[in-house]
């Protein structure tokens, strides 16, 4: 159970600061815009931090709370979890480096301060972390400097395990400033001395308000248990895998001290568990951004693409062939009603090419038209749309083709381009309609393709 971390009756911040350079400072700060239980800053240089009461050690808190964030000289680990040990403490969040990852002498330290709270029946989160936040609650237990992210964060279904610590900060703060994506939660747990992906992730898939699982892993503990459970839930789980090389594996060493695997296994492993394996930060930002729109598919057909230029057909048709995706061809049905908006000399094949349409019927009514024909195939199990991002500001025509994938139950990836500001809006207006939108076409490719390998998945169940 990791309920002693996430909703704790009582938290001390040790290492806590009223000095706004310091990491400690944000702890408190940032404990305070979405945590409602009791507070207790523990630092001897202040009486009192932002309006809060602050103690000269845990020693000193005048009754019993449940947890316990560590952000002082990793020495001090092994007294500090006796001190806590007599307060109750079920849980300790260690941000601190200077353990395992720095070699012998950290290793034996984390070894020790592991046995000591295993001994106290106290689990430990990190060392070497930012702790997590909770997009729901607004609960961050991290020293990261969310001030000005803050207003950008909203409750969503998406849950990220990332274990590196400053990586999983500017990851987060990536995914709020791209935006179209809510946040359940998103946790950094560095070392994983105890608590690890393998537990994170079986509470996720249990954790009602989580639909979409993204991880940023460098190695992979009780990974057959982590296989059965990607295996056996509904929920897309989206993993980025480092250390696939020799050089790779070598610098997973020196960061967290973790062992990484042969990359050629984890592929193969993935694969077989229906695990959406991703190769940089960007992609696993987009596909569980992709995921956290999508509903309920049925692989059985092939991917329609619509476009407004046929060099973009011929490039999307290469990327989905890379991938081993089939451009489905369409049923009569569907030719004839395509025939309906273009001109009679006109090619109405996928991938199709709707400029000649556009430019005789005008913009929305031929992509509306030929999103309705197309969707309703049942040749066509999903589709990729491609379109400029009108400056006229007039989303209408979305709000229908939104309606049209949710009618018809197939994903559909947008792909847009256009300048600036009109880009922007058309990106937020489509999200907020349930659509993804992509800078690339080969991102778009990369979702459908992400999005058959969790549905075969699901076949399988």
């Amino acid at each position: 159970m990791l309920e002693e971390f996430f909703n704790p009756n009582g938290v001390a911040i040790i290492g806590a600061s009223g000095d706004a350079s310091r990491g400690g400072y944000y702890l408190v700060k940032n404990a305070l815009v979405g945590y409602r239980g009791k507070l207790f800053p523990v630092n001897p240089k202040y009486d009192e931090i932002m309006g809060v009461t602050c103690y000269p050690d845990v020693r000193s808190i005048p009754e019993n709370f449940d947890m316990a964030v560590y952000f002082i000289p990793a020495k001090f680990l092994p007294e500090t979890i006796r001190e806590c040990s007599r307060k109750g403490v079920k849980a300790i969040i260690i941000e601190s480096a200077g353990f395992s990852e720095t070699g012998r002498e950290g290793k034996a330290l984390q070894e020790e301060s592991l046995a000591l709270a295993r001994r106290y029946g106290i689990r430990l989160w990190g060392p070497n972390c930012m702790g997590y936040l909770d997009g729901h609650s607004l609960v961050a237990f991290s020293f990261m400097h969310l001030d000005e992210w803050t207003p950008y964060i909203r409750p969503g279904n998406v849950s990220f395990i990332v274990q590196s610590g400053m990586l999983s900060a500017g990851f987060l703060i990536m995914v709020l400033g791209r935006g179209g994506m809510g946040i359940r939660r998103a946790c950094s747990i560095g070392n994983k001395c105890d608590v690890n992906e393998t537990e994170l992730l079986e509470y996720f898939v249990n954790d009602e308000h989580t639909g979409v699982i993204g991880c940023y892993l460098e190695s992979i503990i009780d990974g057959k248990r982590f296989l059965d459970l990607a295996a056996g839930t509904d929920k897309p789980v989206v993993v980025l895998k480092s250390g696939r090389s020799d050089i790779g594996a070598r610098a997973v060493l020196s960061h967290t001290a973790s062992l990484s695997g042969s990359g050629a296994v984890y592929e193969g492993a993935f694969r077989q568990a229906g695990i959406v394996q991703v190769f940089d930060l960007h992609e696993l930002m987009d596909l569980a951004r992709g995921f956290s729109m999508t509903g309920s598919f049925t692989p059985a057909a092939g991917t329609a693409v619509m476009t407004f230029s046929g060099g973009a057909a011929i490039v999307t048709a290469d990327l989905l062939a890379d991938k081993g995706l089939t451009l489905t061809g369409f049923s009569p049905e569907t030719i004839e009603s395509l025939k309906k908006i273009f001109p009679a000399w006109a090619e109405t094949a996928n991938p199709l090419d709707l400029w000649p349409a556009v430019e005789a019927l005008g913009f929305q009514p031929v992509y509306i038209a030929a999103t309705e024909a197309i969707l309703s195939d049942p040749a066509v199990d999903s589709a990729i749309i491609e379109l400029f991002a009108r400056p006229e500001g007039d989303y209408g025509y979305m709000e229908i083709i939104s309606g049209l994938a949710k009618k018809y139950a197939k994903p559909v990836a947008v792909w847009a381009i256009g300048i600036g500001s009109a880009l922007d809006r058309f990106t937020s207006a489509t999200e907020r309609l349930g659509l993804p939108v992509f800078a690339e076409i080969r991102r778009c490719a990369d979702f459908i393709a992400g999005v058959r390998t969790h549905y075969h998945k699901m076949k399988k169940h």
